[in-house]
């Protein structure tokens, strides 16, 4: 196989790590064991950053970008995949020290790849993505902290119409939980609510100062947004309640204090997805295939190319992306 094929490229431009199109060629890649033809990529907030060079995503220059893939083998020197398979990868250092999804092939190691689940397309487990299933590790680990139950108080979800919030709202509600969707954008109100999502707070609110200790208001939360945000919903939470954080939308830093932790016994559950052992991704994707409305799955997603990713990394770092973005790698 000796066509060239279109991938984006993170490289040093004027300084500045920044996404370019390139034509590439299979002795390009890195020499992995299996050789997989990729249909379909997403675009997650890490994406974004990388692409726009807003976040020192890549480790080293140049590397191919995006931190999922989905596609078919092509070749495999293990014994564990043949040609013919459909599989997942998400993470796995994937455009921050190994090369990416945003390319029309790309060779990976055999311990990262997941069986595609029978219950999704191709195109759909893009749909879900590292957003979909870092919102399921999120929703299992505050089910297993054990305190939180279906109809008893709130959970809330911050970055609520985001790819992760979506998600994890659709997942909560159709458990049964009262969900309470954080957001800055009004006009996503209906679009969350079909979602499942029964109350609002203004994104706004919970970005402002807050005290050491607010009024008890959530039993979990799911945080996709850091800093000051995250602060006030730990102050919120009620007493032995949890809080998943899984995200930096709004800054790496927590300005908090030890008192919600000392005097209400508030959990917080850090949620990592790039390395996540295999036997919790394959818990998680299953999840996502026993519970994940397909119908919301479908309205909140969109199909672009690759071609139109430039426009898209500055939307979604702009906080203009409502949902998932499914980067078709074809054209």
């Amino acid at each position: 196989m000796s066509q060239g094929f279109t991938a984006v490229v993170i490289d040093t431009v004027d300084g500045q790590p920044r996404g370019q199109f390139r034509e590439l060629h299979l002795n390009d890649l890195a020499d992995h064991d299996v050789l997989v033809e990729v249909a379909y990529s997403t675009l997650n907030y890490k994406d974004g950053l990388a692409f726009t060079g807003k976040g020192r995503i890549a480790r080293h220059m140049a590397i191919i970008a995006g931190a999922d893939l989905s596609g078919t083998v092509v070749d495999s020197r293990s014994p564990l995949w043949k040609a013919g398979d459909k599989v997942i990868v998400n993470g796995f250092g994937m455009s921050e020290t190994e090369g990416g999804g945003y390319s029309r092939y790309q060779r990976v190691k055999p311990e990262w790849l997941l069986r595609l689940p029978e219950a999704f397309s191709l195109q759909e487990a893009m749909a879900i993505g590292t957003a979909g299933y870092t919102a399921a590790l999120a929703v299992l680990a505050l089910e297993d902290w054990g305190r939180i139950t279906p109809g008893q108080g709130e959970v809330l979800v911050t970055g609520a119409a985001g790819g992760v919030g979506s998600i994890a709202i659709s997942l909560l509600a159709g458990a049964g939980y009262r969900v309470t969707a954080a957001t800055g954008r009004p006009q996503t109100h209906d679009y969350l609510a079909g979602l499942g999502a029964s109350h609002f707070v203004e994104r706004a609110t919970l970005a402002e100062k807050g005290g050491a200790l607010q009024k008890e208001r959530w039993t979990g939360a799911i945080d996709t947004v850091g800093s000051s945000t995250l602060a006030n919903v730990i102050a919120q939470t009620v007493y032995n309640g949890a809080v998943a954080a899984c995200g930096l939308a709004g800054g790496a830093d927590l300005p908090a204090t030890v008192m919600p932790f000392i005097l209400r016994g508030v959990t917080l559950i850090g949620i990592d997805s790039v390395m996540t052992p295999m036997a919790k991704r394959e818990r998680a994707w299953s999840r996502l295939a026993e519970s994940l409305n397909r119908a919301h799955l479908a309205d909140m997603t969109k199909v672009e190319p690759l071609s139109n990713l430039p426009q898209l990394a500055d939307a979604i770092m702009a906080g203009e992306i409502r949902g998932r973005v499914v980067i078709d790698v074809t054209r």
